[in-house]
């Protein structure tokens, strides 16, 4: 696993095992909740920005002339 996202799936279960009152017995769920969290965080990020992306180019419909 890439570091940098196992620290970042370490540092969210260590924020949920907190918000529960750090009572212990729990590692499992809050990194399964974490991890979880973290790769859907990650893999919707590029999705999103390709769309905004794509739009901005999109041909934009062409204005109709005036009536002459």
């Amino acid at each position: 696993m890439d570091q940098n996202l196992e620290h970042r799936i370490r540092e969210r279960a260590y924020e949920i095992w907190t918000a529960h009152g750090c009572i212990d017995g729990q590692a499992d769920q809050h990194w399964l909740v974490a991890e979880r969290e973290v790769l859907t965080a990650s893999t919707a990020t590029p999705s999103l920005e390709k769309d905004r992306t794509q739009k901005r180019f999109q041909a934009r419909p062409k204005k109709p002339k005036s009536a002459r």
